[in-house]
């Protein structure tokens, strides 16, 4: 679709919409006729900073003063809201979004998990130029999905400035599962460091944000459990390796406001209910660089959609959710009580929290914190490093590498690949793993670090299973196998050993051509993986049923596999989601031709 650029004059904020009558729930519900306040398939309560109903939407960006935890900040601003206002669309609707630059510099805006022509995915230098100063540029496409996703700046480090909001896509036709009320509950990183000193931080000294190593107490600790030699040969192949056990995030709660909505902690931001009703929470990470483990003490949540598709049921304690993935939950709180909404960062360093209740000015016990958890061997090699090439990761790709140990990974137990000879047997005519089969090497029914299996039923991947087939069922024609590769001393990250100003050109698809991308992870960190206009189906061995996501988490040693269909023809960006990962170097472009 085209696009349109047009000088105007700074836009006025509309009217955001009112909650207040959203508590009106009486016996029409009950009858299952539509209030006034509901979407055609479920009633739906405000957004915490306002609402642009499609399918045409006007956008204002400035950079102003707004109150961030009780304090001044200068964060982006969508339509005088940071974050911003909640966009609504509706299935089979063509979008028309015009977005105002305010600034003083150029800006964009990606539409986040959406599948669109390849010029309006907002991607500056890619297929669309960026919007500069004082002009408007005009989005047009067709919604051709629903579900929950969220839209970002794609233009240097605006995202961690507050420039993001939730994007909520009705659907056309009724969806497989029922509620009374929704909120959406979005989770974001705040620092009031500017975003370009925390990058130099990082760049200046590993571990700068990290404020929890370890100490003299957690080594006898850890040798009254372990045992002298066990305690020092880990703490031997750390130091080899120039890291700490305890590098979970990159940056942490040391410098981070972890926010809901916008609110932190202590502002307590409430979500409304009745006592009976079926809640739909859609979670949103538009964070920066945190991932959360999110829970309701005292509430069974029931995930019903992954990035926006619908999954088969699954009821759960908690899930951890990775920078720029969505999950919808079903809750039915059946007390007059009031929940709390516990984010908790994956390092431990904070949270973010909200209130679920029934009455505003209500609170309810923040539960206990868990502490930092350190990397195992699991973060050295689930997957098989014999036979692979680290000449490009020693400085072969022009020193990016440089100085990396790779002795401590002699002699490395190998044993989580013993079952790859049964793999080969479930192998196609073209010697690839059938369609659908999890790779050797995934991690699929592991949460991550810091998750005690025992200690309440948490989401994993092997979870999901789609709620119906993706269309296109052929095997795949071809492989295709990256490495995310980084050096977290130097903090330089990149795919394949090199970072994205040293490529020579973009990674290549076939026009619909059936491709399996296979990444597997050399790194000790958490990496979120985002392709824009495709699908990736993760292979976590639910067959034909297996799940359809716009990111990826994988994780620290992981192999993880995902089938595409490669159907949108144009570039297309491919990168890490934690944003100084990717302005480091972990970013590609796509070409489908």
């Amino acid at each position: 679709m085209a696009s349109s650029r047009v000088i105007t004059h700074p836009l006025s904020r509309r009217q955001v919409l009112k909650g207040g009558a959203a508590l009106g729930l009486g016996s029409a519900a009950a009858l299952g006729l539509r209030p006034s306040w509901a979407d055609p398939w479920g009633q739906t309560s405000v957004y915490a900073k306002g609402v642009e109903e499609g399918p045409e939407v006007s956008l204002a960006i400035r950079r102003e003063s707004i109150l961030i935890d009780g304090k001044e900040a200068r964060p982006f601003s969508i339509n005088g809201t940071s974050p911003g206002p909640m966009i609504r669309l509706k299935e089979g609707q063509d979008a028309v979004l015009k977005v105002t630059n305010l600034l003083d510099e150029p800006t964009s805006i990606h539409w986040h998990g959406l599948i669109l022509p390849p010029d309006q995915d907002g991607v500056p230098g890619v297929s669309f130029p960026g919007i500069a100063p004082g002009e408007t540029f005009t989005y047009r496409f067709p919604v051709r999905q629903n579900g929950t996703y969220w839209y970002h700046s794609h233009s240097g480090l605006q995202e961690q400035l507050g420039h993001a909001g939730p994007l909520v896509i009705d659907a056309a036709e009724r969806e497989p599962f029922r509620y009374d009320r929704e909120h959406v509950l979005l989770l974001t990183d705040w620092t009031f460091e500017d975003p370009m000193s925390v990058f130099r931080n990082l760049k200046t000294a590993e571990g700068y944000y990290n404020f929890q190593e370890r100490t003299i107490a957690d080594f006898f600790a850890d040798m009254r459990e372990k045992g002298f030699a066990a305690t020092a040969e880990m703490r031997g192949m750390w130091a080899k390796m120039r890291m700490s056990s305890r590098d979970i995030a990159d940056v942490t709660g040391s410098t981070y406001t972890y926010l809901l909505n916008g609110h932190s902690p202590e502002e307590n931001w409430t979500a409304l209910f009745r006592a009976g009703e079926r809640v739909r929470l859609r979670v949103i990470n538009g964070s920066a660089m945190s991932y959360f483990d999110v829970r309701i003490p005292g509430l069974k949540m029931t995930v019903v959609a992954a990035d926006g598709q619908p999954v088969q049921p699954v009821p759960v304690d908690e899930f951890r959710i990775g920078v720029a993935e969505t999950y919808d939950v079903l809750v039915m709180p059946e007390d007059d009580t009031a929940y709390t909404i516990f984010a908790e960062s994956m390092d431990r360093s904070g949270f973010a929290r909200a209130t679920l209740a029934p009455r505003e000015g209500m609170d309810a016990a923040i539960p206990e914190r868990r502490r930092i958890a350190d990397r195992g061997m699991e973060a050295m090699g689930a997957h098989d490093m014999e036979g692979m090439d680290h000449a490009e990761m020693e400085g072969g790709a022009d020193g990016d590498m440089e100085g990396m140990d790779h002795s401590s990974m002699e002699g490395m137990d190998h044993s989580n690949m013993q079952g790859m000879s049964d793999e080969r047997s479930r192998m196609n005519a073209n010697g690839m793993l059938a369609a659908g089969a999890a790779q050797p090497g995934s991690r699929y029914d592991q949460a991550g670090i810091g998750i005690d299996p025992e200690a309440r039923r948490m989401l994993v991947y092997r979870d999901l299973k789609a709620f119906t087939p993706w269309p296109d069922r052929r095997e795949p024609e071809r492989e295709l196998e990256l490495h995310l590769t980084g050096n977290m001393e130097r903090y330089m990250w990149s795919f394949d050993g090199k970072k994205f100003s040293e490529v020579t050109g973009p990674i290549r698809f076939n026009k619909d051509e059936r491709l399996r991308l296979i990444l597997i992870n050399d790194t000790m960190m958490e990496h979120p993986v985002h392709l824009h206009g495709m699908w990736m189906e993760l292979e976590n061995g639910q067959g034909e049923l297996i799940p359809r996501k716009h990111t990826l988490n994988v994780k620290p040693g992981e192999r993880v596999s995902a089938l595409i269909t490669a159907d949108a023809e144009g570039s297309w960006a491919f990168h890490c989601h934690l944003l100084y990962h990717m302005d480091a170097g972990m970013f590609r472009v796509v070409k489908v031709s």
